[in-house]
């Protein structure tokens, strides 16, 4: 997990904090772990993305670079079966894909450097585009964005070996204000994307829609609102399905909101999906803005939400088969915090409380 500010980041693993300095000389608003959690992307108001590698328990900035001519909102990995491939968004209305190359001077007396290379601009918004995601990888390579003025574009690149090549495959208009989406990752469910809108306009109704592909129709058609939902929603994340017959979304507004979506759709049927929505938690007791983070062992079983302050589990043993969800750490920023404390942090239950370095106003959790 980790929390953000303008000059430093600090990253908790198994609840050890370790702050460094991200060299970001704005507002970072994104920050991206790689498929294996050893790469990490940082994106800011600076214009910059900043990719980081972990050596022997350390985060080295391994490449920086200007990638849009506004702030940059998100930055997130392809999965590495397409190589090392990053895209973002920005203000400045487009998305961008890029790719790393790795080049060995070694044998002239220095040592690997690597590249990060526009391969296209996605230019077809008119207004800020506020999120991108790349498809779960047994879809291929795809990749949806969405914009301030409620249009969801997806995208696929033609040749995986090639990727100056994207083609616009799908768009739909959903008819708000768009701040983020998530895909779906099941591989039994239809292709199927969450969004959220951050319309500050509560008679608007629901803030979360969700979408699905129709292999009949060939066309992405809304499938559910979640009425609940009507603040400004800044985040949604489905959980990675672990064998469950429905399928948990995470939603982040000023407050987080767990929902379950059980298929009523007989198999075999071509009619579009209708789920019984159930919420599964609330939780009201944050200070601020909530984003989200998920965090998916199969060795655990654990599905970790991570929030501005505080961490949610939900175990999938049978012990908890009620959707037993409950707070396991809570994340406190120490701006007092002296170095030798920074270094020290540490959690040694699931119920402690870790001190971090960091001023909450000046960055989110995500």
């Amino acid at each position: 997990s980790t929390t953000w500010s303008r000059d430093n980041l600090t990253l908790t693993t198994m609840f050890v904090a370790k702050c460094i300095s991200s060299q970001h000389k704005d507002l970072i608003h994104d920050v991206s772990f790689d498929y294996h959690g050893r790469r990490m992307a940082t994106c800011s108001s600076d214009h910059t993305v900043k990719v980081w590698d972990l050596d022997d328990g350390k985060w080295q900035c391994t490449a920086s670079w200007k990638t849009h001519s506004g702030s940059v909102w998100r930055v997130t990995w392809a999965h590495p079966e397409f190589g090392q491939v990053l895209a973002t968004c920005s203000f400045d209305r487009t998305a961008a894909v890029w790719e790393e190359l790795s080049s060995d001077i070694s044998s002239k007396g220095g040592s690997s450097t690597n590249t990060w290379l526009k391969r296209t601009s996605l230019v077809d918004s008119r207004t800020s585009v506020t999120d991108v995601g790349f498809a779960p990888k047994h879809l291929g390579l795809q990749l949806a964005t969405c914009s301030a003025d409620g249009v969801v574009r997806i995208y696929e690149a033609v040749d995986v070996m090639n990727l100056s090549n994207w083609q616009l495959q799908y768009e739909f208009n959903c008819n708000l204000s768009l701040s983020c989406l998530s895909w779906n990752t099941s591989r039994m469910h239809a292709p199927m994307i969450a969004v959220g809108s951050d319309d500050a306009n509560q008679s608007a109704g629901g803030k979360v829609q969700i979408y699905e592909y129709s292999e009949t129709t060939r066309k992405w058609q809304k499938v559910e609102t979640i009425y609940t939902v009507t603040e400004p929603v800044h985040d949604v994340r489905f959980a990675p399905n672990l064998g469950r017959s429905y399928h948990l979304l995470a939603i982040a507004s000023n407050e987080l909101t767990i929902v379950s979506l059980k298929n009523l759709r007989k198999e075999g049927g071509n009619s579009p999906s209708k789920f019984e929505i159930r919420q599964s938690a609330s939780f009201e007791d944050h200070e601020s803005v909530v984003f989200i983070s998920l965090l998916d062992s199969l060795s655990v079983h654990l599905a970790l939400y991570i929030c501005l302050v505080k961490i949610y589990a939900f175990c999938l043993f049978p012990a908890n088969y009620l959707d037993n969800w409950k707070c396991i750490s809570v994340l406190k920023a120490d701006s007092d915090a002296s170095e030798a404390e920074r270094a020290s942090m540490h959690a040694p239950s699931m119920s402690s409380t870790l001190n971090l370095a960091g001023t909450p106003s000046s960055g989110t959790f995500r």
